[in-house]
């Protein structure tokens, strides 16, 4: 389909980084597939900058490659409203078991495990992965996409920012006294990564998820020492166990933010307890790095949606678009539009969107617009800003909110990170807004009208046609 480019040759410890940092900024960008890895056996691979097309994405996820960037929001709006689920089928074979390493055999130094970015403290095999869990007090089986990183022969560590479901789940283990078992599938279909990130709730899989959105049940198998479901299709799984107090140097890592925000800490370190891997394994990369790449551009899509949704389940009318800009990485900004019906109305948006469960983590910026902006199209939203802002009436600043240690300008609370963030109500004043200057275009009207007199002029979307060499202009 010409959505993927094949490299030989590319060192893991300096080229396959440095290639994907310049591919992944721009959407659009074909998928990179690194093979003849210097140093490693023939067949083991690495796939990387698989999420910076929108196409791609909309492949993901059973949609046609030209969905458009409204059919993906609402492909997720719909999604989460009617939150289809098809539990997984547990099967006794698949290809993830064509390689079973335990004991002695274990060497995760077989695979060709990138440096990604050139300052990392560590090579990363868990960047487009899925960690997988059971909790303790019930059957639920949680997956969440958290950085892995190598720590020698045996072992890997974990990253998971406080609060999320990982960190719970294990905590409850080390409150009994007792391990944490783990696997970590480091290669798969991109949608595991998908939902690893759908930010789904408390006790609901994202194997069931996953089922849903690919209308047919994911198969699974018990991993051979934790007895935890793994995909059977799976490229890569590591199964472990992460003990209480067993912590090891890790990072820094350049994340989604664009820095290598946390520096090198003490996190969980797992000790492997088998590899699993099929013939000719591919490593999946999902690689954050200085935003728009390749972990942010499909959250985007799926942030908005979320948002949207928490919004009207929260009994706000009047949402007419929601964008989680990829700059901020799917986080940092939303920006929201709407049809003001009220007084007081953009500011009940703006407020209740940084304390929706989305909207409250990581967040700077909540930006409220009218419905003639389009939340998606950055030059709209900053004109809106521009003409349409008094900053001392339509700026408010919130302090001590729910942030992570990723964030460069979070402060640390204890064993958690707060920040400060902004809502800006960027719509038309309420008690102007019949008043307000005319907004100097063409009408919609007239738009349909030159559009059908003059149809050279306009591509099958209504977008103006690029220019034709010039003739002789007799």
């Amino acid at each position: 389909m010409g959505e993927l480019v094949t490299v030989t040759g590319a060192d893991c410890e300096s080229d396959i980084g440095a290639i994907v940092d310049i591919y992944q900024h721009q959407m659009g960008n074909a998928a990179l597939l690194f093979d003849d890895i210097p140093g490693y056996a023939p067949g083991f691979r690495v796939v990387a900058n698989t999420m910076t097309s929108q196409s791609r994405i909309a492949l993901t996820l059973g949609l046609p490659p030209s969905a458009s960037t409204a059919d993906l929001i609402a492909y997720w709006r719909d999604y989460f409203s009617e939150s289809p689920m098809l539990a997984p089928r547990e099967v006794a074979d698949g290809p993830i078991l064509n390689n079973v390493l335990q004991g002695p055999e274990i060497d995760l130094r077989r695979f060709p495990v990138p440096l990604w970015h050139e300052h990392d403290g560590g090579r990363y095999i868990g960047t487009g992965s899925l960690v997988i869990q059971r909790d303790p007090d019930s059957e639920w089986v949680n997956g969440g996409t958290y950085r892995v990183q190598l720590q020698g022969d045996r072992d890997v560590s974990l990253y998971i920012s406080k609060g999320k479901h990982g960190q719970l789940i294990m905590q409850k283990y080390w409150d009994r006294g007792l391990p944490c078992p783990v696997a970590i599938s480091c290669g798969h279909d991109p949608l595991l990564v998908i939902a690893g990130g759908a930010e789904l709730p408390f006790g609901v899989s994202e194997y069931d998820a996953i089922g849903g959105m690919a209308g047919a049940p994911l198969e699974l198998l018990k991993g051979p020492t934790t007895g935890l479901p793994i995909p059977a299709n799976a490229e890569i799984v590591i199964e472990g166990e992460i003990h209480q107090g067993d912590l090891v140097p890790e990072g820094p890592f350049g994340e989604f933010t664009g820095y290598y925000a946390t520096g090198a800490a003490e996190n969980p370190r797992v000790r492997v307890t088998s590899v699993l891997y099929r013939n000719d394994p591919i490593i999946l990369g999902n690689v954050p790095a200085v935003p728009p790449n390749d972990d942010t551009y499909f959250g985007g899509y799926l942030r908005s949606a979320l948002l949207w949704n928490q919004l009207e389940r929260a009994g706000i009318p009047g949402i007419r678009g929601v964008w989680a800009h990829e700059a901020g990485g799917g986080h940092y900004w939303f920006t929201i539009s709407i049809d003001q019906l009220y007084p007081g109305h953009s500011k009940q948006v703006g407020t209740a969107a940084q304390a929706c469960h989305v909207g409250a983590y990581c967040n700077k910026y909540i930006v409220v617009v009218d419905a003639d902006i389009d939340p998606t199209n950055t030059d709209q939203v900053i004109w809106a800003m521009c003409s349409r802002v008094d900053p001392p009436v339509d700026v408010e600043m919130l302090q001590r909110c729910w942030s992570t240690g990723l964030d460069p300008t979070a402060h640390r609370a204890g064993q958690g990170f707060l920040n400060s963030r902004m809502v800006i109500d960027a719509c038309r004043p309420w008690e102007r807004i019949r008043d307000f200057p005319m907004v100097a275009r063409a009408s919609k009207g007239s738009q349909e009208e030159v559009r059908r007199k003059f149809p050279h002029l306009f591509d099958d979307a209504g977008h103006p046609v690029p220019a034709q060499p010039a003739g002789d202009a007799r």
